[in-house]
């Protein structure tokens, strides 16, 4: 039992670090540690994953914006569309067989971690913003590594919006964070910075999990002697990632966000396959 306990507490301090970077949430390494690594049921390990996702974020929201570099603004607006779009998908997950859902899914997660790698970082500050963002004042600036300030401006909001609220919808389907089509929606249709996004998406994650997690927990798929040690890991790992993120190249986390992303797709399109979504 301690060692199950130390398995945990280390997969939660890898899964907060991942996530606290990425803007994943941290259920990319939670859920296949639990459920392929440690063989426990898939539905307890995505119920852990949804807490694990609600810690990360807190303990790296608080950091983030108090580093100037989350967009709150850009934040509540988009969480709007999550939080829609989760509970359609909730609501359909009914009627439709989440394992096509799941390798469909997988498939678009596996193109937009190439396109997401092989993408060359954009001078935002030289872009025009759009119409709708300027009127609701969603510009703004972050500090970057070499201690500048460095100002960017939000394109196609609507689209953006559009994409988050499939984004929720996949989520209340599949019960996953959709941090993975946040991050990809905010910096590749929106032009956002890929530092701004995966901030900003952990800002928002810990919310669309939440409203997640609270149909996991009155189902009983939420465990709390599996989910401490995780999320006690977690909040440990989301702190040092916290630190390292301001001064950490974008070029590096495009590639640790791809990988994260692949391996994601990778697990989904697996579940899907042998249904066990």
């Amino acid at each position: 039992m301690e060692i199950l306990f130390i398995i945990l507490f280390c997969g939660g301090i890898l899964a907060g670090f991942v996530g606290s970077l990425t803007g994943l949430g941290g259920g990319v390494v939670v859920i296949p540690l639990l459920a392929i690594g440690l063989g426990f049921d898939m539905r307890y390990a995505i119920g852990t994953a949804l807490v694990t996702s609600i810690a990360t974020s807190s303990g790296a929201a608080a950091a983030y914006i108090r580093e100037r570099i989350t967009n709150i603004r850009i934040g509540m607006l988009l969480e709007i569309a999550t939080t829609a779009g989760a509970v359609f998908g909730a609501l359909i997950a009914v009627y439709l067989d989440k394992k096509y859902i799941a390798v469909i899914f997988g498939c678009v997660l596996i193109f937009s971690a190439i396109r997401t790698v092989l993408k060359r970082e954009t001078k935002h500050s030289d872009s025009s913003a759009s119409k709708l963002a300027e009127k609701l004042n969603l510009n703004g600036c972050y500090p970057a590594a070499n201690s500048k300030i460095i100002d960017y401006k939000v394109k196609n909001v609507a689209g953006g919006f559009s994409i988050m609220t499939l984004a929720g919808a996949l989520s209340g389907l599949l019960g996953i964070g959709s941090g993975a089509f946040k991050v990809l929606a905010m910096d590749t249709v929106m032009k956002i910075p890929f530092k701004v996004s995966t901030t900003t998406s952990n800002f928002m994650v810990g919310v669309t999990a939440a409203a997640s997690a609270v149909v996991y927990l009155q189902r009983g798929y939420i465990d709390p002697g599996l989910a401490m040690p995780v999320v006690t890991g977690v909040l440990s790992g989301a702190y040092f990632g916290s630190k390292i993120l301001p001064k950490a190249s974008a070029k590096k986390l495009r590639l640790l966000f791809g990988i994260m992303i692949l391996s994601l797709s990778i697990l989904m399109i697996y579940n899907g396959l042998t249904d066990k979504m």
